[in-house]
């Protein structure tokens, strides 16, 4: 049962398009196209977003891609900056997980790439750094 004095409420679902990109944006995350957007939010394996109550405003989110299967990693973790430090991305991190613990099969590979500020959290929650096993890397830009 939702606390009702809880000023936030957690939705098991994605937030829009266009909040997905404000949410990423003033999060101080990289800027996403709607068209990138939109395809995120359609084909995320699971999704919360965090809805404040008082204002009716998406103030953080995060969403894990995989394959149902084995592998799973943690992305667009985000929460506005005046939201900050209120337990959100404890809140949804922990739902997440959660999915994955009661719809995977056992013994899921999950993963996230941390940037500094998460990595409290991402710590605090079980999560250990891969090197030098395997060190996560990106495809730089191409021309």
């Amino acid at each position: 049962m939702a606390d009702v004095n809880d000023p936030y409420e957690l939705v098991p679902t994605a937030p829009d398009v266009e909040t997905y990109v404000r949410l990423r944006r003033d999060a101080g995350l990289s800027p996403k196209t709607p068209e990138q957007a939109g395809y995120a939010v359609a084909n995320s394996w699971a999704f919360a977003h965090v809805r404040h109550r008082p204002s009716g405003d998406v103030v953080a989110m995060g969403r894990v891609l995989g394959d149902g299967g084995w592998y799973f990693h943690v992305a667009d973790m985000a929460t506005l900056p005046d939201h900050q430090r209120q337990g959100l991305g404890r809140r949804v991190l922990g739902w997440l997980l959660a999915q994955i613990d009661e719809r995977a099969p056992a013994n899921p590979y999950v993963t996230l790439m941390a940037d500094a500020p998460g990595r409290p959290l991402y710590r605090s929650m079980g999560f250990v750094e891969s090197a030098p096993h395997s060190l996560g890397m990106v495809l730089a830009d191409r021309p």
